[in-house]
């Protein structure tokens, strides 16, 4: 298949996955609603969906809502680094799940620089782990970057209850930042839409550059497609391996630190929170390319917020996000979803290649 047919191809599945998702997120609405009646259930449901797809934008009179649209940018900003940390991780193969410890670690250590150092101090990217253990070991990356992740929140919340508690709270958090510490808000309307945002764009940027013009990022994308012919052609794989988890890695505790100090005064994070998990299905609807990012984490933020406003204001549970990202996740996973028009498309292409080498050799005929 040519890249103008794949690239059409990932589109249309790609919507294809969203509009079954928001189907089944309607007939769950549908359930849920209130409404003794068909009818009454129905316009419930109407209602409701009109909280989740428009009222992140507009409202109830129809006008432009800059702090609803301020905070759907906001929430884009830790899920774009999760999704560019998990985009360069699985276009080396490997299924790593650490995004999700990588940026609760970030999001700590850069608030006990922000509390206690005047300088910025290095982040361990803590991802490369799984890494290490899958190429020289063979331990499934997968299963030890999941159980990482307990490792880093339980060993936080130790860290926290014992000994870097501010205990004049009454929850548990550390001492409030420096005020130098503090990202700079873009808007000062309520949002907590920071500068961080811009950060995060030129991540995207810089990233894409990095996996499609340099060597080194077609190094991690060949050692993804065929890891033998990887090895063959005299490349150090288990480098490769461990250079796409340590990139990744170092992306998804950047996306923690800028998090924090961009959004709140002090750390108190007791739980994952969630972000590592979203940003693979912003991987997912991407395609592994960081150009498409910052489009997958707007779509993602745009229904969270959504289903905040739902919950707020129609009586449906704002756990329906996750629903939905279960279901786009499902259709992107299953390989036979839309295999026949795949395949319509690969056969398109065979044709039009060979038309092309006909044409060429009339050409030269003549």
């Amino acid at each position: 298949m040519n890249k103008r047919n794949a690239r059409k191809f990932n589109l249309i599945r790609g919507i294809a996955a969203m509009g079954i998702a928001l189907i089944v997120a309607f007939l769950l609405i549908f359930i849920s609603a209130d409404g003794a009646t068909f009818g009454a259930k129905l316009n419930s449901s109407f209602a409701a969906l009109r909280q989740m797809l428009i009222s992140p934008i507009l409202r109830k009179n129809g006008s432009f809502s800059l702090k609803n649209f301020c905070d759907v940018l906001a929430g884009m900003i830790p899920i774009m680094f999760t999704g560019l940390a998990t985009c360069v991780m699985f276009s080396a193969n490997q299924f790593n799940l650490g995004s999700e410890g990588g940026i609760m670690l970030g999001a700590f250590t850069a608030s006990l620089i922000a509390v206690y150092v005047k300088i910025p101090g290095p982040l361990l990217p803590i991802v490369a782990i799984p890494a290490v253990l899958k190429a020289k070991l063979g331990v499934s990356e997968m299963v030890n970057s999941l159980m990482l992740n307990y490792i880093i929140m339980y060993f936080i919340n130790y860290l926290m209850n014992a000994h870097l508690a501010d205990t004049s709270k009454g929850i548990t958090q550390t001492y409030p930042y420096q005020s130098n510490a503090a990202i700079p808000q873009m808007i000062d309307n309520g949002s907590r839409l920071s500068w961080g945002f811009v950060i995060a764009l030129i991540c995207c940027a810089l990233i894409w550059v990095f996996m499609y013009r340099t060597r080194w990022g077609y190094s991690i994308r060949m050692a993804g497609m065929n890891t033998d012919f990887t090895k063959y052609s005299g490349l150090n794989v288990v480098l490769i391996i461990i250079l796409s988890q340590v990139i990744g890695g170092f992306l998804a505790g950047m996306g923690g630190g800028i998090e924090t100090l961009g959004r709140y005064t002090e750390y108190n994070w007791s739980a994952l929170p969630g972000y590592g998990w979203t940003g693979i299905t912003v991987a997912i609807l991407a395609g592994n390319n960081p150009a498409y990012v910052p489009f997958a984490a707007f779509f993602m933020s745009y229904l969270t917020k959504g289903c905040t406003l739902m919950a707020t204001n129609a009586n449906v549970p704002a756990q329906l996000i996750s629903i939905i990202q279960a279901v786009i996740f499902v259709f992107f996973a299953a390989k036979q979803f839309l295999a026949g028009y795949r395949q319509k498309l690969v056969v398109q292409s065979a044709r039009e290649e060979l038309a092309q080498k006909h044409a060429s050799a009339e050409g030269g005929k003549k």
